[in-house]
């Protein structure tokens, strides 16, 4: 994936908070968590955790996986930008002969 998938706090303030025209702290309310701790997600701070995903689930009738489905597909591309170059592709396993594992 070339491109960096949206964060879900992106997609909370354009696709729910603003059409319905709520303020963060409303939405906060409505949410159960602090202005700020939804301030952080909505602009980027920090990442989806599962307690908020279900909170935004249910306040949405959406899914809390769609929620985190979002945030992990950033959290690896995040990572994949960073890949390490020391890795070194295991062996293709050969089903005629036992593969030892000895360290």
């Amino acid at each position: 994936m070339k491109r960096r998938p949206t964060h879900p706090g992106t997609i909370l303030l354009e696709d729910v908070i603003k059409p319905l025209n709520l303020s963060i702290t409303s939405a906060a309310k409505m949410l159960g968590v602090t202005r700020k701790t939804l301030s952080e997600l909505v602009n980027e701070k920090t990442a989806l955790s599962p307690e908020m995903a279900i909170r935004i689930g249910i306040a949405t009738n959406t899914s809390p996986e769609s929620w985190l489905n979002m945030q992990q597909k950033l959290t690896l591309w995040e990572a994949e930008q960073h890949s390490p170059d020391n890795v070194i592709p295991f062996p293709e396993i050969d089903d005629e002969e036992p593969v030892s594992l000895q360290m």
